[in-house]
């Protein structure tokens, strides 16, 4: 479709599906498809011309490209030169070359002064240059000769054509060079920025040595950095600032569909504390985790970090620190900006977008969680997330030391967000087996915090959150002592504080137990309450580990071991994949209780024999396909899904909703 026409510059253009402003200080082009635009400001009438392109950058339908037809340029020379023209280029601006190299200055950038405005140009085209800077549709030298003939692309690559497991062979070789983990992980984050496909299958061929870099515990790192290494943004920032705009400021990012949004105000990063703004490297790495792990296009996920200042000195000293400088918001001012943004998130994107809350402080999750869980589709992975793939452990833990989870005894260093979260999806568990009240089931449970011992006698001073968990006994304050009175049979690290697992602590389970199950969950490794190593050696090689970051095998007595790693990546990915297929509306406990038994049932007799209860990463995509089969037949029961009528075999249609990172074929 070819037509031309003539406007003048500040008439505003409609028609069917191209609606343009074309005026001299502001250029939309809004509608389906590529749009391109590039204009020269005149004193007389524009000449356009409006193509509707094809995928492949030619002449056809679905795509349409609106282009600034310029004159011959011998036409426009003259009519610039000429001092008796009423036309020129732009207006006071010598025609002659202006800029080292001899570029022309046709649109008047060079010869504006600083207080001058001057319009932002961008072409944008499914071909030649700019298409080698379009993550989403780059190849780089895995562009076939045909297709650098059909788009424009000779001479701009060399003349080699690579396949793309070519190019993974050489981005790992060029990653393992670094020494540095934040050096792989700046590596990684360029990569998605230069090629997404390239990106997720280097991430989903390489998970287990990949991981650790896109995420824990190398993100907390990055993230305490974010302002020195920040180059381009990766997702939404939305500010005290913005109060008032959120809407807006959602409609400014370019995907529309969006399924999955991952947000942090940035208080409790990991175990790292606030980090405020910079706290956005866990938004962007749990959504690559969505996508290479879960198979949800990136297309649809959307990180975002809302900023209401930081308490950290450091930051607010830095003057490299990209946030807010003032003080956190509170009380009503961050009720509201929050109340704000879950209205603007549900009539931007509808009722089931998935909203996962992602390192609020405990005294914000909580709320949030029971707020905004009754009316989206909220998660949050710190709270849930932990506790659905501690309990996969722990179900997939009995084949090991036998009994049931009823059978047990349970001692948590930590009372936060994912200690009591873990506690309570552990007593739901407990009741579903036994059929006992929730009350029974959790006096099975105990807690320790800063002050020591959670106990009845405290219940007045204790935050909401944590009464549930005071059982009557007498206080106890050091962890090694109430290991002694409580004679626990699991011990897990929740407190975010390292090394706080003890030689005395573990050498008291493994009195008490022939194979005491230790979990040292805090996250990044600095802050894990224990090492593996620690751990095998202070209990003779007989304990159950696993912990949140990732330790090398451990050799003990002639005997190899090899910790498990109780990685939320194992739930979140497929619970959110389970939670779109089906077209949820609502999170319940009962999905995260299915989730867990997905992943439980994963684990191998192989792996068990290695004394491991968590399946192997490089399976992750099969793993997250089961647990998304689960969660969406648990939504079809529980009458939560929207998306019918339901598939015949769930595990096969998560299969095939998956996002693949293979390269496409060009037109």
């Amino acid at each position: 479709m070819l037509c031309s026409f003539t406007l003048e510059p500040t008439k505003f253009l409609n028609f069917p599906n191209f609606p343009i402003v074309n005026n001299l200080n502001n250029t939309r082009i809004s509608g389906s498809g590529s749009y391109s635009i590039s204009r020269v400001q005149r004193k007389g009438p524009v000449s356009v011309r409006v193509v509707a392109l094809g995928s492949n950058g030619r002449a056809g339908e679905g795509n349409a490209a609106v282009l600034a037809e310029k004159n011959k340029l011998k036409e426009m020379r003259e009519e610039s030169e000429s001092p008796s023209s009423s036309s020129t280029l732009i207006d006071d601006v010598d025609s002659k070359p202006t800029v080292a190299g001899g570029v022309q200055d046709v649109y008047g950038e060079d010869s504006a002064t600083e207080d001058q405005f001057v319009t932002p140009w961008s072409v944008s085209v499914a071909s030649g240059y700019s298409l080698l800077r379009d993550p989403h549709h780059n190849k780089g030298l895995a562009f076939t000769i045909r297709e650098r003939d059909a788009h424009f692309l000779r001479g701009l690559l060399p003349p080699t054509v690579a396949s793309q497991d070519l190019q993974v062979k050489k981005m790992m070789h060029n990653i393992r060079q670094y020494q540095v983990p934040l050096q792989k992980y700046m590596a990684m984050m360029d990569l998605q920025e230069r090629n997404q496909r390239l990106f997720y299958k280097l991430l989903i061929d390489n998970v287990e040595e990949l991981l650790p870099i896109v995420y824990t515990p190398t993100v907390g790192e990055a993230c305490q950095k974010y302002g020195s290494i920040f180059m381009r943004p990766q997702g939404l920032f939305i500010s005290l600032k913005e109060k008032g705009k959120i809407l807006e400021v959602l409609r400014n990012w370019p995907e529309k569909n969006i399924q999955v949004i991952v947000v942090t105000d940035g208080e409790r990063i990991l175990g790292l504390g606030d980090l405020g703004c910079q706290g956005m490297g866990i938004p962007v790495g749990k959504l690559s985790l969505y996508t290479a792990l879960g198979g949800i296009r990136p297309s649809a996920c959307l990180p975002i970090t809302i900023d209401v200042g930081t308490n950290n000195e450091k930051l607010l000293n830095d003057e490299f620190y990209i946030g807010l400088k003032q003080r956190r918001a509170t009380g009503q001012e961050y009720a509201e900006l929050l109340d704000e943004f879950m209205m603007a998130v549900k009539q931007n994107y509808g009722e089931k977008v998935l909203i996962q809350f992602e390192d609020f402080a405990n005294h914000n999750a909580f709320d949030l969680l029971a707020k905004y869980g009754t009316t989206h589709l909220v998660f949050n992975d710190d709270i849930q997330g932990t506790a659905s793939v501690v309990l996969a452990g722990l179900v997939a833990g009995q084949k090991l030391v036998g009994g049931t989870l009823a059978d047990h005894r349970f001692l948590f260093l930590g009372a936060g967000e994912a200690g009591t979260g873990i506690a309570e999806l552990i007593a739901l568990e407990m009741s579903k087996q036994t059929k006992a009240p929730l009350e029974e089931t959790r006096k099975k449970i105990w807690l320790v915090d800063s002050k020591g011992l959670i106990v009845s006698s405290r219940k007045e001073s204790l935050q909401q959150f944590k009464k549930p968990w005071a059982h009557e006994h007498e206080p106890i304050k050091e962890l090694v002592d109430a290991v002694k009175a409580i004679r626990p049979t699991v011990l897990i690290g929740t407190s975010g504080a390292g090394r706080t697992f003890t030689k005395e602590v573990v050498e008291a389970m493994a009195s008490i137990n022939e194979k005491p199950i230790i979990l040292a969950l805090s996250n990044p490794t600095s802050q894990s309450e224990c090492t593996a190593e620690e751990a095998y050696t202070w209990s003779q090689g007989r304990a159950i580990f696993a912990s949140g970051s990732p330790f090398p095998p451990v050799e003990y007595d002639g005997k190899v071991f090899v910790p498990g790693q109780a990685n939320n990546a194992y739930i979140f990915p497929g619970l959110g994949l389970g939670l779109i297929m089906s077209g949820a509306i609502r999170v319940h406990d009962d999905m995260l209780l299915a989730a867990s038994e997905a992943l439980a049932a994963q684990v191998s007799q192989e792996n068990f024999d290695r004394g491991l209860i968590y399946p192997p990463f490089t399976n992750i995509r099969k793993i997250s396909a089961h647990i998304a089969a689960n969660v969406a037949a648990k939504a079809y029961e529980l009458g939560l899904a929207t998306r019918l009528p339901q598939p015949k075999d769930l595990v096969k249609y998560a299969e095939s909703c998956m996002y693949s990172p293979a390269y496409r074929n060009y037109r």
